[in-house]
């Protein structure tokens, strides 16, 4: 598709929905919580601000879909398929720009191809789904075809106006943005109001923040080395220099407190470090260890332990091991 998503004629009529809801399938091969998790929902919020579904902060201003992310580069490397959501006729496509994400690629090249590789599915009765960010070369389908739900589309990228890896699926009824954990638009803030607006076949829980990722190094790990998936050690020598646990987190909330502890091989903890964040993150990185003592880190099995909470109450828990001294 060039230059853009635009509406195509003289397609095969699409199969129509018996209802409006509950219709919508998981649009990427992956488990959510565990391999992938919700980096964004559609905004909400009418004016400049951004505001997801239930009033919370996951979003940005005019986003206009719900963004599914994996939690490292190195899964967007291996391979992560995105599905179709539902039976329909593909309606365009566009492959062939690079994977290099908002800050890599050049300006002119994302004027009105911020979505990047990606697929336009139409579903019958004035809906329509589309899919952003696709890996260079990985479309697998092509304009006038009818697909079923769950079949593979293309692969998750980094291409377009992103910074992360992820897929954007945008949800239409008669070109109208809906978000598919609220499609009537009816907000109760605070909370989910309930699956019965969903588009969900299967509902997910509204994820308000989690750990999307911990582990060990010798040193406080470069950021960029904790989204790409490289930084974690499962080994480290008697001397290393550190014993460092750190976590990946999104949707981090000023308030928010998250404690890190590392367990000595005999089960006592050694350190514990805890920090209160001060501003709303989509994604960030916590820290906390110490200096090597001076007769050497204890052999052994080692454990970091991961804890976010908010408002006093646990929002997630997640652990790391490390073998120190071979």
């Amino acid at each position: 598709m060039k230059p853009s998503f635009a509406v195509l004629a003289l397609l095969l009529a699409p199969p129509a929905h018996a209802d409006d809801t509950h219709w919508l399938g998981w649009p990427i091969d992956c488990s959510l919580g565990e391999s992938c998790f919700l980096l964004n929902y559609l905004d909400a919020d009418p004016g400049p601000g951004a505001q997801d579904f239930t009033c919370g902060p996951l979003s940005y201003d005019g986003h206009k879909g719900t963004d599914i992310a994996l939690p490292t580069f190195a899964e967007m490397r291996a391979g992560v398929a995105v599905l179709a959501a539902a039976p329909g006729v593909v309606r365009g496509t566009r492959d062939g720009m690079p994977d290099l994400g908002l800050d890599a690629t050049p300006p002119d090249q994302l004027a009105g191809e911020e979505c990047g590789n990606g697929v336009v599915l139409d579903h019958g009765n004035g809906w329509e789904t589309q899919y952003c960010h696709l890996r260079e070369g990985s479309v697998t389908v092509t304009q006038g075809e009818t697909v079923e739900a769950g079949q593979v589309l293309g692969l998750v990228g980094l291409s377009g106006k992103t910074q992360y890896p992820h897929v954007h699926l945008s949800v239409r009824r008669d070109g109208r943005e809906i978000d598919p954990f609220d499609s009537d638009g009816a907000r109760s803030c605070g909370s989910d109001d309930g699956p019965g607006d969903d588009l969900w076949a299967a509902p997910p829980a509204y994820d308000a923040g989690a750990i999307v990722a911990t582990g060990f190094a010798d040193a406080v790990p470069d950021y960029a080395a904790v989204k790409d998936g490289t930084a974690g050690r499962d080994n480290l020598a008697a001397d290393a220099p550190a014993l460092v646990g750190w976590a990946l987190i999104h949707g981090g909330r000023p308030g928010d407190v998250v404690t890190l502890t590392l367990t000595a091989p005999d089960g006592s903890d050694y350190s514990r470090t805890e920090d209160t964040l001060t501003k709303a993150q989509a994604l960030l990185m916590r820290a906390g260890g110490r200096k090597r003592p001076a007769d050497g880190w204890a052999r052994g099995d080692w454990r970091v332990t991961v804890e976010l909470k908010r408002g006093g109450t646990l929002l997630d828990t997640a652990s790391g091991t490390a073998r120190v001294g071979g």
